[in-house]
């Protein structure tokens, strides 16, 4: 009998320095059908997400050699658009800030229930799998001095071109595409990150609202584009 792995099996890679935690998380991935490649430090880290070619990291933040904010930002810097979920022992949202700027896909804080893992890694798979969705009909959308060129996947702000993560692009082209419409922040997390609610999170959607308001708005403080409604959510404005 053949020993070769079905083509359709996903390979996550596993970053972790704690080798208790990368076992717990190579079991339960395995039980759920995921080929499981580990590293216990953030140079080897590297490397096997160089060579192997993973369908997702998980990768610790605190590593020994290299910490997992340098791996992230050198993978993308590299224009490596694996999916990739932080682990975090810490709480302060300045950790979180900095991972969802360098092009990280998620976080999830330590102590972790596996339920919450298998969700994410499964969700953030699924979303990298599916072809782009053209979230906007023409391929240059224009509202005020905003252009989104779904085209290029190129965003630009009073003609000069502007650097989006890719969650970044994706939460602005998914409300842009459904103008003043309000969308709470677990509809959010379920349309642009493919996930329901999961632990306390949604969050998330906070931060990654923020970071992205203070680089297509003129006043982030007083933003025109991503408005909020109190109470209900955010929305696309367009008078």
């Amino acid at each position: 009998m053949s020993n070769e792995k079905p083509e359709s099996q996903k390979l996550v890679l596993v970053v972790e320095d704690e080798k208790s935690i990368a076992d717990i998380l190579r079991f339960n991935l395995e039980l759920k059908n995921y080929r499981v490649s580990t590293a216990y430090d953030g140079e080897e880290g590297l490397a096997k997400a160089r060579a192997e070619n993973p369908d997702l990291i998980l990768l610790d933040i605190m590593l020994p050699k290299l910490i997992g904010f340098d791996v992230c930002e050198i993978l993308r810097g590299e224009g490596n658009n694996v999916p990739i979920i932080l682990l975090t022992a810490r709480e302060e949202e300045d950790d979180k800030v900095r991972g969802l700027e360098i092009g990280a896909d998620d976080y999830i804080t330590k102590p972790f229930s596996m339920r919450e893992v298998v969700a994410r890694v499964e969700a953030n798979i699924r979303r990298h799998a599916m072809p782009q969705r053209a979230a906007i009909d023409s391929a240059m959308a224009v509202s005020g001095d905003l252009a989104i060129n779904t085209d290029s996947h190129q965003v630009f702000r009073a003609g000069q071109a502007i650097s989006l993560t890719q969650r970044e692009y994706e939460l602005l082209t998914f409300l842009a595409s459904h103008p003043n419409k309000v969308y709470s922040r677990v509809d959010l997390m379920e349309q642009v990150w493919n996930y329901g609610y999961v632990g306390d999170d949604v969050r998330t959607v906070d931060v990654t609202v923020r970071r992205l308001r203070e680089k297509i708005e003129t006043d982030p403080a007083n933003p025109q584009y991503i408005l909020t409604r109190r109470g209900a959510g955010y929305y696309f404005a367009v008078s």
